[in-house]
Formats: C-alpha cells, structure tokens, sequence
C-alpha cells in the first residue's frame, strides 16, 4: 500500500518548493562544489536536497518534523556523503558540523516565522560559515536589502548590512510551493564579513542604539535618541539632528554607537 503523502504542518511554517524551474535556477545561485560542505536547513521533502547531491561534497541537512525525518533518510539512503539531523535549527550548533577549520555553506528555504531570530542565531556562528542563501518572505528580502532613505530600511537592513554582503537574487511566486503561501518570496545571498570588532563597537551595542532609533519612526534621531546621547554629540558626528532614523547610514550609526559606548563602559 502506498504510503500518503505527507501534508506541510501550519505550526513548522511549511511551504514544500515544487517548481523544478526554480529548483534549478536556485541550484545555479548556489553552484556548489564537490569539495564543499553544505548545510541545508528544511529540506522538507527532498526537492533541493536531492540536486545538491549530485554536486555536494558533504551535505548536512536539518529538519524539525519528525515525520519527514525517515521519509528523507529512506529517499537519500544510497548517498554517504548525507547526514539528516532531526532538530531545531533555531538551537542548532553549526559549528560542530565545521571540521579542520572549514567553511559551511548554508542554504534552505526558511519558514517565514522564524526567519529574523534564525538569520540572527546563524550570524552569531558565522565564524564558521562562508555565504548563506535563502528563500524568504518578497518583503522580509527587500527589508534585508534596503538601502537609507527608503520606507524598508529599519533595524533589520542595518544589523544584516553590517554582518554581511547581501543582495538579491530573484523572485519565486506562490505557485513554485504546495502549498501556496499568500505572498511572494525571494531568493537572498548573504556574505558573512568577518569584521572582529574592527569598528570598535559589539554587535549588541549596535542593535540597542538601533532598537533605539527605530522605536519611533516618524521622529527625527535626536528625539528618538534623546535618553541616549544629547544633541551635542549627535552634532559632533555630523548628524543632522532632523534626520529621521531611516536617513542616516549604516555608518553613521556606527559612530552613534561608538560614542554611546564610550560613555557606557
């Protein structure tokens, strides 16, 4: 008796890949190498996993649902180069996949409600991974791409901006996945810079003046970031004081952050 199908859970944000136009445009993105390692998060039922076997060196892929744990162990049985986790890619330690100092590539099409704490948990392990590249919610990639001055430059575009190179590969409609999600998605390739503090601030000093800056959008930088730093400073870096948060560049918060750091340690 042949086995149903298994059907995509609500609660695991879903969304199985079945346009093989797009899988194929996908694997030309990523291009990868036999001498490459791979970590492919949500394989789901196997649609990319199954291509990225033929060029992989090693392929690691991480998947929650437990039901689809076998089924992919069971598909990909005869190649040795795959190792299939049952775990939560959101706990995951990536760095114990990284043997002899090598780079991972991770790729996967990432459910749309865990996408900002994964990118950001993958990002506090990048010392280990060389580029990621993901299908993501249209707007969440337009968000991460976003240049100053446009209505989708926020924290998320600066925090990604400054951790990574990132850009924008192409569009995947509903019609690509089973089943079909209300939105559109696209493809995202992020660099991790292997920066080691060489600005001189942390990471979480940078996201509280951003978290700051950005909790009142409308008005300008020196009231959003009046409890912060005073308008002296503020002028002191060349900032506008009637900037409004999404004008100013990624290198100017830099500098806020340098100088709120200098008085907070």
């Amino acid at each position: 008796m042949a086995r149903k199908p298994i059907k995509a859970r609500k609660r695991f944000g879903q969304n199985f890949l079945q346009d093989d136009m797009v899988i194929a445009d996908i694997i030309s993105a990523i291009d990868p190498k036999e001498d490459q390692h791979i970590i492919e998060i949500g394989p789901g039922h196997g649609a990319l996993t199954a291509l990225l076997l033929r060029k992989a060196g090693q392929l690691d892929v991480i998947e929650i649902d437990r039901d689809l744990v076998p089924k992919l162990k069971s598909k990909f049985k005869q190649f040795q180069q795959l190792v299939v986790h049952e775990a939560d890619a959101l706990a995951f330690d990536f760095t114990s996949l990284a043997k002899n100092s090598e780079k991972l590539r991770v790729i996967g099409n990432l459910p749309y409600n865990i996408t900002t704490p994964l990118l950001f948990h993958l990002l506090s392990q990048s010392q280990c991974i060389d580029d990621m590249c993901f299908m993501l919610q249209r707007e969440v990639v337009e968000r991460i791409c976003a240049q100053p001055g446009s209505k989708t430059y926020g924290r998320l575009s600066i925090m990604i901006q400054y951790q990574c190179e990132a850009s924008q590969l192409f569009i995947v409609p509903p019609e690509a996945f089973e089943p079909q999600p209300k939105v559109e998605s696209a493809i995202v390739y992020l660099r991790p810079l292997q920066k080691q503090d060489a600005d001189g601030i942390t990471i979480s000093d940078l996201n509280t003046v951003v978290t700051k800056a950005f909790s009142q959008r409308r008005k300008t930088i020196s009231n959003t970031l009046k409890n912060m730093m005073s308008q002296t400073v503020l002028q002191s870096l060349n900032i506008d004081l009637q900037q409004r948060p999404e004008t100013l560049s990624i290198e100017q918060y830099i500098a806020i952050t340098r100088a709120w750091s200098a008085t907070n340690k």
